[in-house]
């Protein structure tokens, strides 16, 4: 995999990674609980907007190479990047809620994605399997581990579940930047290098698609969609590498049905 240095925190900087990635985490959970049928995306984005600026930070993610968005808003078939809008959220729907913070210079970076009401048994299927895969892959979020075996434990889970991963966008290193080193893919080797060491932070984010692996890029540039138009599911956590258990630096609750 990546050859690029990659960092490695201690002291006062994981504490600082740690309220980034709770402010992150609190942002998102509440962003969550205003998807309601009949909201537009823009509204989410508008309110998310206003969430980060009453909590002193700054959106990781508005102007990164020139994304219009606060937050990334993505309905049912797009993947990721989804972009706030007039789209309406309906009962039924499925939402994907990405959101990056920047609290004191450090970056928090988290993911879910939102039932809208009632979901058929098979997005409810996509769903949990996604969310599983997250955390197989954070079990493997150890000093020592290889990176290989932790990509490669998401495939693993999500194949066995029938669904499908997407391979042209990925995890990474979180801290001062964004993107850091390395790539955090969702496939992978086991034992593949480089091997996990505490004080990495990686965000780890499956994106799993109830049918074809394969994705387009539609003409705003930034809004991924599955070339099939079935649902896709996206999660993520910001992971701090540990000698013991790895910590959750984005804690929240897990998905229920």
């Amino acid at each position: 995999m990546t050859k690029e240095k990659i960092n490695i925190r201690g002291g006062r900087q994981v504490e600082m990674m740690r309220r980034a990635g709770e402010t992150a985490s609190n942002i998102l959970q509440q962003v969550a609980k205003s998807i309601k049928p009949g909201v537009t995306t823009k509204e989410v984005d508008e309110y998310a907007r206003d969430l980060i600026a009453r909590n002193g930070c700054k959106s990781a993610f508005l102007g990164y190479r020139n994304f219009p968005g606060n937050i990334c808003i993505s309905v049912n078939e797009e993947v990721v990047h989804g972009i706030g809008g007039p789209r309406k959220v309906n009962y039924g729907d499925i939402v994907k809620i990405d959101v990056g913070i920047i609290r004191d210079g450090w970056v928090g970076d988290n993911a879910l994605t939102v039932p809208v009401g009632t979901v058929s048994p098979e997005v409810q299927r996509l769903l949990m399997a996604t969310e599983e895969s997250l955390h197989t892959a954070i079990d493997h979020a150890r000093h020592g581990e290889m990176l290989g075996t932790l990509c490669h434990s998401i495939e693993e889970h999500v194949v066995a579940k029938g669904f499908t991963v997407v391979r042209e966008f990925v995890g990474h290193g979180v801290g001062r930047r964004l993107h850091e080193p390395p790539q955090v893919p969702n496939y992978g080797k086991r034992g593949e290098k480089p091997r996990l060491r505490e004080g990495m932070i990686l965000a780890i984010e499956p994106m799993v698609n109830e049918g074809t692996a394969r994705v387009k890029v539609l003409a705003d540039k930034w809004t991924v969609v599955t070339m099939d138009r079935k649902p896709s599911a996206h999660f993520e956590h910001t992971v701090l590498i540990r000698k013991g258990d790895p910590e959750i630096l984005t804690p929240r609750p897990r998905l229920t049905f």
